[in-house]
C-alpha cells in the first residue's frame, strides 16, 4: 500500500485535532450531562423568524442569495453591521473596513496565514482559546504565554516579555486577546488593562487581535470599550461573530480593521472559499435589518444568567471551596473556569467524571505550553439548570474522591 501520509505538508502534519472534539466523542452518550461544548441553548435559536425571512428571500431575492457573492460580504449585510457597531459601540467604519467570513473560526485562520511566517513569534494569553492556538500552530507560529486573573491578562508581565523580545531583535507579530467573558475562562479583561494593552501595542509597533464572539451577551456588570475603540494608530483587528448569538449554522461573522489590512485578507479568503454564503448573509442581515436582534439578544442575557447562577449556587453547594479549589464568576458569555489545587489533574479526572456521567473539557487544553492541568472549562449556555445542578454534584463527587488523595500525597513521597 502507497503511503500517502509522508506527502503530506508541513501545514498539515502541523495541524493537530482538537482536544474538545475528540474529547466530546467519549462524551456522546445521552446519560452524560456535558459541559464540554460551547454550544449555545438550542432553544434560543430563532427558527420561526428564520422561516419566515428565508422564504421572503428566496421569494423576492433567490438570483442573488443563490448566486456567488461578493468576497468581501453582501453590502447589506456590511450596512447593518456598520449600523450595529455604531449604536452599540460609538465606532465609525466603512464598508472598506469590514470582511465577511465563514464565521470567526476562517477569520482566524486568515490572520494566521496573512501574517505568520514559520516560527514568528506571537503572544497569546494563559489560558487562551483553543480554535486561535490551532490556527496559529498550523500557520506555524512560536506561541509564547503571557499568564491572567480574574481581571484578564497581565499587562505588567505582557510588557515584559515585548521588553524581551525587542532586546532579542525579534519582533512579535500581534498579541491575541479575548477580552471580554474569554474563552475558556469566562473573565473579562479591565479597563484599565485594556488601555495598558492598546498602549504597549502601539508603543512596540505590534497588531492587536481582539477576539469578541461573546461581547453582546453580557448580563451584568459595567461594559468596558472594545481595544477598538481605543486605539489610535489602527492596528487592532477585531473578529465578531453571529454563532453564539444568532446560530452556529450560520457560520457568519465579520472582521473589522484598517482598510489596508481588510483588503490582504480578503485577497487571501478568495483562494479559500470565494465567499461566505450569500443566502446566510442575507438571513443575517434581513434579521437585524427588521430590528429582531437587540431583543432576541436580550432573551440570551436573562436565560444565560439564569444559568450561571445556577451553576455558581451548585458549586457553592456542593464544590469543596476552600480546600485549593476556586472558580471564576463571569459577567456574561457562556463560560466559567474551574481551578483545582496544584497536584491535582483535570486531565487524569476527565476519565474519572465520565463514568460519573459528567464531562468538561480539560484546562491544559487551552495552554500553548502544556501547564494548566488543574483547571478546566465549565459551559453553563447549554445544560439546563436542573442539569446543571446535578452535573455539578457528580463533578464534586469525583473532585472530593481524588482531593484526599491530593492531601498526603507530599507525605507519602517524603516518606518514599
Amino acid at each position: 500500500m502507497i503511503d500517502l501520509v509522508k506527502n503530506l505538508a508541513a501545514v498539515n502534519r502541523r495541524t493537530k485535532a482538537s482536544v474538545i472534539r475528540e474529547l466530546l466523542k467519549l462524551t456522546n452518550k445521552p446519560e452524560i450531562i456535558s459541559f464540554a461544548g460551547g454550544l449555545p441553548d438550542p432553544a434560543t435559536f430563532p427558527g420561526e423568524i428564520f422561516a419566515d425571512i428565508a422564504g421572503d428571500i428566496l421569494r423576492t431575492k433567490s438570483s442573488r442569495a443563490l448566486q456567488y457573492g461578493p468576497t468581501e460580504g453582501l453590502p447589506e449585510l456590511q450596512e447593518q453591521i456598520i449600523r450595529m457597531l455604531r449604536e452599540d459601540e460609538g465606532i465609525m467604519v466603512k464598508p472598506e473596513n469590514i470582511l465577511v467570513t465563514t464565521a470567526s473560526q476562517q477569520a482566524l485562520d486568515l490572520v494566521g496565514k496573512a501574517f505568520i511566517d514559520l516560527m514568528d513569534p506571537i503572544i497569546v494569553e494563559l489560558p487562551s482559546y483553543i480554535g486561535g492556538l490551532q490556527a496559529f500552530n498550523a500557520a506555524g507560529a512560536k506561541m509564547f504565554g503571557v499568564r491572567g486573573d480574574d481581571h484578564g491578562l497581565l499587562t505588567d508581565e505582557l510588557e515584559r516579555k515585548l521588553h524581551q523580545l525587542r532586546d532579542e531583535e525579534e519582533h512579535y507579530k500581534f498579541v491575541y486577546i479575548v477580552p471580554d467573558f474569554q474563552n475558556p475562562s469566562g473573565v473579562t479583561l479591565s479597563e484599565e488593562r485594556r488601555r495598558k494593552v492598546v498602549r504597549l501595542a502601539e508603543m512596540y509597533n505590534v497588531l492587536l487581535l481582539e477576539d469578541s464572539p461573546y461581547r453582546a451577551i453580557r448580563f451584568e456588570g459595567k461594559e468596558p470599550h472594545m481595544l477598538f475603540k481605543l486605539g489610535r494608530l489602527g492596528n487592532t483587528l477585531s473578529l465578531f461573530t453571529f454563532s453564539k448569538t444568532l446560530a452556529p449554522s450560520l457560520r457568519v461573522g465579520f472582521v473589522v480593521g484598517h482598510e489596508a489590512i481588510i483588503r490582504r485578507l480578503s485577497i487571501l479568503k478568495q483562494s479559500m472559499d470565494l465567499c461566505t454564503s450569500p443566502l446566510c448573509q442575507f438571513l443575517a442581515a434581513e434579521f437585524l435589518s427588521r430590528g429582531h436582534y437587540k431583543g432576541h439578544v436580550a432573551g440570551l442575557r436573562t436565560l444565560y444568567k439564569t444559568k450561571k447562577d445556577a451553576m455558581l449556587e451548585a458549586l457553592k453547594r456542593y464544590m469543596p471551596e476552600g480546600e485549593g479549589i476556586s472558580w471564576t464568576r463571569p459577567e456574561g458569555g457562556l463560560f466559567l473556569w474551574l481551578r483545582l489545587p496544584e497536584g491535582m489533574s483535570a486531565d487524569d479526572l476527565f476519565y474519572e467524571a465520565v463514568k460519573e456521567n459528567v464531562a468538561y473539557v480539560i484546562g491544559s487544553a487551552f495552554h500553548c505550553d502544556g501547564t494548566g492541568q488543574n483547571t478546566m472549562r465549565l459551559n453553563f449556555s447549554y445544560p439546563t439548570t436542573e442539569k446543571i445542578d446535578e452535573g455539578i454534584k457528580r463533578l464534586a463527587k469525583v473532585v472530593k474522591a481524588n482531593l484526599h488523595r491530593v492531601k498526603f500525597r507530599p507525605a507519602v513521597q517524603a516518606v518514599r
